[in-house]
């Protein structure tokens, strides 16, 4: 109802300041030269109204304008012709100014559907049962009117059980979703066709070595969770997955050594070891983007995730997931400042 009452007044507002403006120049007469406030109705107009509303307006105003110039006697005299320039003027400002701004919304409103149809194909839907395992994901872009940006995520079914990757490749913007399809559309591919998940990460490496440029990579964290609970992870450079227990206790799967990054393999320090957690009954694991840990509040500290586990024990893992996201977003007081993304897998 205030949406409705609130966009009632805005339409109305060059109205009443016409009517204002009349009233005000019928009760003062000519002489306190209150005229030329017919013009604000114009101004108003365009702060919300289309073409044909400050079209209306703008009319109206320069036909009160003349009609009240007569009555005061000014029509033909140089207050009079001023008054007229200055309607007449303000009126062919607030069209422009419509136009223009009706052509930036229109802009903005075809760049919004790019991003999402960007969003779809880079980012697909997963699903929220997968053999077994409760899944969910969430994503914030850190670009202002972006859906997409440098972290990414996927989920899927293959011979040994669920194969998933969360990633964030460097950058922000564009040249980010560009990195991010490489890496991600390595993975699609090779999630399906290879036997191990260690075949799946050196495709993801040959992929970036081949497309990145040299200052480019990715950190990325590969699981593969089988039907007895096991879970086999590979970590490139990522932060270590969040392990949350049935009993409510939490510990990050660290590997025994760190490995870089995809795209800095020249480096020449070899792959890195695939490792093992197991996933009881009640467990959950929960990847995720440095978006999420390195996320800052007003005095500078990062965000607790180890300590705020407990919010991921709601029933349904989708509602769990908005929870920390929802937390994250209060721990900085405002939007995030990288991009974050987290799936939760949860047996």
């Amino acid at each position: 109802m205030r949406t409705r009452d609130g966009g009632l007044l805005l339409f109305l507002l060059p109205y009443i300041a016409i009517g204002l403006a009349v009233a005000a120049d019928l009760a003062a007469g000519p002489s306190l030269g209150l005229l030329p406030l017919i013009a604000i109705g114009p101004a108003f107009a365009t702060l919300t109204g289309g073409l044909r509303h400050v079209a209306s307006v703008a009319l109206l105003s320069l036909v009160l304008s003349v009609l009240l110039s007569l009555y005061d006697g000014l029509f033909g005299t140089e207050r009079g012709i001023t008054v007229l320039v200055a309607v007449l003027g303000t009126s062919i400002a607030s069209l422009l100014a419509t136009r223009l701004r009706q052509r930036q919304h229109q802009k903005l409103a075809r760049a919004r559907a790019v991003a999402k149809v960007a969003h779809r194909i880079l980012l697909g839907d997963v699903p929220e049962t997968l053999d077994g395992l409760q899944a969910a994901v969430s994503y914030s872009s850190a670009t202002r009117d972006a859906r997409v940006g440098g972290d990414f995520y996927e989920a899927v079914r293959c011979r040994d059980g669920v194969r998933a990757v969360v990633g964030d490749v460097q950058g922000k913007g564009l040249n980010a979703v560009e990195r991010a399809a490489v890496v991600l559309g390595a993975y699609r591919v090779a999630a399906y066709d290879e036997v191990t998940l260690a075949g799946v990460g050196r495709c993801m490496e040959r992929a970036a070595g081949r497309n990145l440029s040299e200052e480019a990579f990715a950190t990325v964290i590969l699981a593969e969770a089988n039907a007895d609970g096991a879970v086999t992870l590979i970590n490139y450079g990522h932060p270590s997955p969040l392990i949350v227990r049935g009993d409510g206790t939490a510990c990050f799967a660290e590997p025994a050594e760190p490995a870089l990054p995809l795209g800095l393999s020249n480096l020449g320090r070899g792959h890195p070891t695939p490792y093992r957690v197991v996933l009881d009954p009640g467990d959950q694991m929960l990847l995720y983007t440095d978006g999420i840990t390195e996320a800052r509040n007003a005095a500078g500290r990062f965000y607790p995730l180890g300590e705020r586990a407990s919010l991921l024990r709601a029933p349904d893992a989708c509602n769990a997931l908005e929870a920390l996201r929802s937390d994250v977003v209060a721990h900085t007081g405002g939007p995030l400042a990288d991009d974050a993304a987290m799936l939760l897998l949860r047996r």
